[in-house]
């Protein structure tokens, strides 16, 4: 027989707990152990009045921040709107069935201000990373680092082309705070001093970002995230933001092997990466700066396209300071020098080791070696030394396994694209890049805690 609703006279109390309406598997529930906010307002009183009326309680903005990272929750007004409806939000909140949401103008307000300022979100990053290292599940004997192209809250039709980008005509009073913040950084090494080479264009909302095309598409506005992880279980040990190119990803690295030394006191044996960070100079800071072996491809350009002898076949005599060729013949150091560099290192920390123009002339190699030129000339970086301990370690098993680890980074890049939905940036300048980066690493890292760690039965 089908049953009736019945319709009774609403009851006047009820009993209702939190506590009880938010499942023992729930993903909050396993994260909330391992988030610590006692000391926040410690943190931030020095940035509080001692007068006037109450401020929103700022352990409740970063617990709903942080639940927006976590569910992929990328706008702050359907976060607020979430909180109120959701339970499990609540109870990760704190805030009872009747407690009042916060406005979502209120996190603008106070991310621009007293977060800012004290550089909170940085100071919550290394707490969970404190977290990490206490419950032992950060090894700290290698590490990998990568970066990833996060695009920016820019467009092209809002720019300036190169020729006509003037940062000295800029009042830093008249302009929006992005601009103002790219002011500040034309000397960072991650952003304006990591290149003298000027972007093809400019964003007049967010100029500190890298107009680049190196996803093979169609170009963009971009921040670069990048991440140094440990190895064992893919703990992000440090996270900076940074210009999209090169030269400021590999700065950025160093950056956070030194701040991870003196903050943690991890010393990595090793330091796994992709080609990007093989060049002569990053692996001589690694080897003789750091004492880390670089499992690391060789950034190498020295391949020949015209079928010519390759540099490898040319072997090196440390004794004699030359190169010997295939048939027997040396390659010395050059011997041009001009008023203007009396040293043999050329600009580009290169020496440039020549043959002679007579032994070239009737060698019966010579088209198989410089068929276009007199005489064959080979370059050696000054930096040749960490160069083939690279090549040297590329020849071991345990290269071929950490380069199998290094995975992990760009898996960790997927997840916070795909998952967390970070594949655009909402904030804009230095400073918002840096704040979304660090809540997103501090995220992945709670999440990952969670899964290692279950829940007690």
């Amino acid at each position: 027989m089908m049953g009736s609703r019945k319709q009774q006279q609403s009851a006047l109390f009820y009993e209702f707990c939190l506590e009880d309406q938010v499942p023992a598997g729930h993903l909050l529930r396993s994260v909330d152990r391992f988030v610590d906010l006692g000391d926040i307002r410690k943190y931030l009183a020095s940035f509080y009045s001692d007068i006037g009326r109450p401020s929103i309680d700022p352990e409740l903005m970063i617990r709903m921040l942080l639940i927006g990272y976590i569910m992929g929750i990328r706008s702050e007004r359907r976060l607020c709107e979430e909180v109120h409806l959701n339970l499990a939000y609540r109870w990760f909140c704190r805030l009872d069935l009747g407690d009042n949401v916060p406005d979502q103008s209120t996190f603008s307000k106070n991310r621009h201000g007293r977060f800012r300022e004290s550089n909170l979100f940085r100071q919550l990053f290394e707490s969970v990373v404190a977290r990490c290292i206490k419950e032992r599940v950060v090894g700290g004997e290698i590490f990998a680092t990568d970066a990833s192209i996060i695009r920016a809250d820019a467009n092209k039709q809002n720019s300036t082309p190169r020729d006509e980008w003037e940062p000295n005509d800029l009042d830093p009073e008249a302009v929006p705070r992005a601009v103002k913040e790219y002011l500040e950084v034309l000397d960072d090494a991650a952003f304006g001093a990591a290149s003298e080479v000027v972007p093809k264009f400019t964003s007049h909302s967010d100029p500190a970002s890298q107009w680049t095309g190196a996803l093979k598409g169609p170009a963009f506005f971009a921040y670069s995230d990048n991440y140094l992880i440990d190895t064992d279980n893919a703990i992000i040990v440090d996270v900076e933001a940074s210009r999209s190119i090169r030269q400021a990803e590999v700065g950025a690295t160093r950056t956070m092997i030194r701040r991870t030394r003196d903050k943690f006191g991890l010393y990595p044996e090793i330091l796994t990466a992709d080609t990007a960070y093989g060049t002569a100079e990053n692996l001589n800071w690694l080897v003789e700066e750091e004492g880390i072996l670089p499992h690391i491809p060789v950034f190498d350009k020295s391949k020949r396209k015209d079928g010519s002898f390759e540099k490898s076949d040319f072997v090196y005599n440390h004794e004699k300071d030359a190169y010997i060729c295939p048939i027997g013949l040396p390659l010395r150091p050059s011997q041009r020098v001009n008023k203007n560099r009396k040293s043999p290192v050329s600009a580009d920390n290169m020496i440039r080791y020549r043959a002679s123009k007579y032994d070239c002339q009737d060698c019966i190699m010579k088209k198989n070696c410089c068929p276009k030129e007199p005489a064959r000339k080979v370059l050696r970086s000054i930096y040749e030394g960490a160069r083939d301990l690279a090549r040297e370690l590329s020849l071991t098993d345990a290269y071929v396994e950490s380069q199998k680890k290094r995975k992990k980074v760009e898996m960790l890049f997927a997840h916070l694209k795909r998952i967390m939905k970070l594949d655009r940036l909402r904030l804009r300048g230095p400073n918002g890049a840096k704040d979304e980066f660090h809540l997103a690493a501090t995220a992945q890292n709670l999440r990952k805690l969670a899964k290692l760690i279950p829940m007690p039965a």
